[in-house]
């Protein structure tokens, strides 16, 4: 009887999980702002715990923090438009410096490897062609529509319309201690994660612009917005970020040295903030294991794309504290963390 209740429950979790992949990935729309949300809204909690102490209604504490989100908003935006002049001030005076390097690279391409590499000058032209515009507007219309979806379920999780703690207890947990226990658990690693993580790429992007204005790089402004924003995709992100502004700089720069001494330079920066000071910061109970870093990272970045990729450590650090509170699955969570397993974790 055992055994067949076993085999059963096997054979249903087997039907089960392929229904649930393909539900969030259908769902997608749905799925990536409530859990987006949900993280802003944990980081917020304490405020709003706070506020209330200070006999403040509800109404004006969200209020109060949907006004800092958007000033955050603002700050970013007049970043990127900052950016954006930037780079249309110093557009021409990039193309005409870069222009024999990028001739001389098609040179090698071709008498080396045989790689013909088609001749367009007009680039600015090609990018404004009329379906460029249209997936751009599609684009701009999918964010606007999934930033409107976030602040309101931002709402909803603030005004405890729906309410992380009782939907922990309701489904995952069933002993109020445990959930509780749980609850707290998840809300503090996830609060530290995300102050972390931003403090770490905004050093990141203001040390990689400083070293863009310090070797001559063009558009400083921008890349320092780039580094700090794909910092936030765990791991890949420095690789990208080093790996573009290397191919930048050596269209840009003169001399082999001076890109030698650059790259050393944002490599030395990523490996400071990132592979250092980030892992002090976190703690060693953050910890995970670098495999499952990167299986989280293919998953939810299949799944939900660029903002799974973002998403992969909170969600996996979330889905290791539920994990841990079960006796049954302890060594999963062990496994999550790179922890040695042990008699008593099984």
């Amino acid at each position: 009887m055992l055994n067949e209740r076993r085999t059963t429950n096997i054979l249903l979790l087997i039907i089960v999980i392929p229904i649930v992949f393909y539900l969030l990935k259908v769902l997608s729309f749905i799925f990536i702002p409530l859990i987006f949300s949900m993280f802003i809204a944990l980081l917020f909690l304490p405020l709003m715990r706070w506020l209330g102490r200070k006999n403040i209604p509800k109404f004006f504490s969200i209020i109060i923090v949907l006004l800092l989100v958007a000033g955050g908003l603002k700050i970013g935006i007049e970043l990127i438009q900052l950016s954006s002049k930037e780079i249309l001030a110093n557009n021409s005076e990039f193309l005409d410096k870069a222009e024999p390097k990028i001739e001389s690279l098609k040179t090698y391409l071709s008498s080396s490897f045989g790689i013909e590499v088609a001749s367009n000058k007009n680039v600015l032209a090609q990018f404004f062609q009329k379906e460029n515009i249209g997936n751009t507007i599609g684009f701009l219309r999918k964010f606007l529509t999934m930033l409107l979806m976030t602040a309101f379920f931002v709402v909803l999780w603030l005004a405890e319309s729906i309410n992380v703690h009782t939907l922990i207890n309701n489904t995952l947990l069933r002993q109020k201690y445990t959930s509780i226990k749980a609850f707290m658990k998840i809300e503090k690693d996830l609060i530290k994660f995300i102050k972390v993580k931003f403090l770490v790429s905004a050093l990141t992007g203001l040390f990689t612009g400083l070293m863009c204005v310090f070797f001559d790089v063009s558009f400083p402004i921008f890349w320092g917005l780039f580094a700090f924003a794909i910092n936030f995709v765990q791991m890949v992100g420095s690789f990208v970020s080093v790996i573009l502004l290397s191919i930048f700089a050596f269209v840009e720069l003169d001399t082999t040295s001076i890109l030698l001494f650059f790259m050393l330079s944002i490599t030395l920066v990523q490996v400071v903030f990132g592979a250092i000071l980030e892992p002090i910061f976190m703690g060693k109970s953050f910890s995970i294991n670098i495999i499952a870093v990167l299986v989280m990272l293919m998953f939810w970045g299949f799944l939900w794309g660029i903002p799974g990729l973002i998403m992969a450590i909170p969600i996996t650090v979330f889905l290791k504290i539920i994990l841990e509170q079960f006796q049954s699955t302890r060594i999963i969570a062990s496994l999550l963390s790179g922890k040695q397993t042990t008699i008593e974790d099984i």
